[in-house]
């Protein structure tokens, strides 16, 4: 059940981390706060499809 994710910015929309998540425990989309290289701070980044 568990499904490779890919995670983007929110504000340069590029694709910086992967990770993985269990679809049945959480079938929302994940918003995690991570540090975006390429806008050099700590940006909220959305879950994307591999």
């Amino acid at each position: 059940m568990r499904e490779i994710i890919l995670l983007q910015c929110s504000e340069c929309k590029r694709k910086n981390y992967s990770t993985m998540k269990n679809k049945r425990n959480t079938p929302d989309k994940l918003t995690l706060e991570k540090y975006c290289k390429f806008c050099r701070a700590h940006k909220s980044h959305k879950e994307t499809k591999a």
